[in-house]
């Protein structure tokens, strides 16, 4: 007892170390997700490099795309008459110096003299109030044209954080209705009012538009760039997953193909694209970003076990959770491939563990029977 009681002094110092591996190689196990080729292609993964980058400071807030008030212009008639001819409607595009109409004018004259009605400017009709032989008069605005090759887009600031924004502040700009699309660009101007109902500022950014494809009323998202910070580990905001309290991302594994392991992180500030990553990752690792919310449901059945994909990558086999075979166990291993084989039986000497206990077993009894009868042979004698 007291050899045993020194032996285990002597490993107690050393039991962290131990359980600390063992610790390691079953989370491992636990947290590992290994996908085959097809599941990969199915959930679309992609991933990005973790490195130190310049990280943005970034105020948001929400506004709408609008009509620069300058380039809208009205067309009408310096006399009245009637409408003979009308060539636009509502939504068509037309050059400066396009004619819109023909007026016949309500004078004597035969035929009466006609008034043609010509743009003023490019752009879109926007709105047409005349119709084929209606009356006009020359306070009536018959045609209405935006040029929209640029448009404002207008945020409302919370005031809180208006007061980190000044004219020329940079700003990404997402319209949701075009998808992940977003426009850079300055801040041009202030709103002469305060929109007191949401208790914001307003801020006015100029867009250039040559597609035409930003129209008045779209919703906009605003991500102001207050300041910026340099040398900061950074991932994609949509590789972060998981509640609030337990935020995790997912790793591509360094030796073993088509496996990401689930890494626990600690975050810090945010913007539209990326979030600060205090600790848990290092730089150069790849961080899973498409596919990544899929891989949070990813079961063992998408792709081999742990113990097949080490095997396959270190020619060797190994436990069941992934760790490393002892030399014992390596051994014991062989034993079991040799009697497999038929190797080992027939007077070879090699015995396996069942055979062993088996064995000791039988012993056991036999002794246990043994004693059993010379106690009945003593009792007899003695009667």
């Amino acid at each position: 007892m007291t050899r045993n009681f020194i032996i285990l002094s002597l490993l107690l110092p050393f039991s962290p170390l131990i359980l600390s591996q063992d610790a390691i190689e079953i989370d491992r196990a636990a947290t590992t997700v290994i996908l085959d080729e097809t599941a990969v292609q199915n959930l679309r993964i992609k991933t990005e490099l973790v490195e130190e980058q310049t990280f943005e400071n970034t105020v948001f807030a929400i506004g709408r795309i609008e009509e620069i008030d300058t380039a809208r212009s009205i067309v009408s008639t310096r006399a009245a008459g009637k409408v003979i001819t009308l060539n636009v409607t509502e939504g068509d595009y037309v050059n400066e110096g396009d004619t819109v109409a023909i007026l016949e004018a309500r004078v004597y004259g035969n035929p009466p003299p006609k008034i043609t009605l010509k743009s003023l400017q490019s752009g879109i009709v926007t709105d047409v109030h005349a119709h084929l032989g209606q009356p006009v008069e020359p306070d009536e605005d018959l045609f209405v044209l935006s040029n929209r090759e640029r448009v404002w887009a207008v945020a409302k600031i919370p005031e809180v954080e208006a007061g980190e924004v000044k004219v020329g502040t940079k700003a990404r700009i997402r319209i949701p209705a075009l998808g992940t699309q977003s426009f850079e660009t300055s801040l041009v101007r202030f709103g002469v009012d305060a929109d007191r109902e949401s208790g914001a500022v307003i801020g006015i950014f100029e867009i250039d538009n040559p597609n035409k494809e930003l129209h008045p009323g779209m919703r906009a998202e605003f991500s102001i760039i207050t300041s910026t910070r340099d040398f900061v580990m950074s991932v994609p905001r949509e590789s972060i997953q998981g509640d609030p309290t337990k935020r995790v991302v997912f790793v591509r594994d360094f030796e073993i193909p088509n496996a990401f392991v689930r890494a626990p992180v600690v975050l810090g500030e945010s913007n539209d694209k990326y979030v600060e990553v205090l600790s848990g990752l290092f730089p150069g690792d790849e961080v899973v970003t498409t596919g990544s919310y899929s891989l949070s449901f990813a079961g063992s059945g998408s792709g081999m076990s742990l113990k097949e994909a080490l095997d396959a990558a270190h020619g060797h086999e190994h436990n069941e959770d992934g760790s490393e075979m002892s030399p014992e166990q390596l051994a014991e291993k062989e034993k079991e491939k040799a009697l497999a084989r038929g190797e080992g039986s027939g007077g070879s000497g090699k015995f396996t563990i069942p055979l062993l206990i088996w064995a000791t077993v039988a012993s056991l009894l036999c002794l246990i029977l043994a004693q059993m009868v010379m106690s009945q042979k003593r009792r007899e004698q003695k009667v």
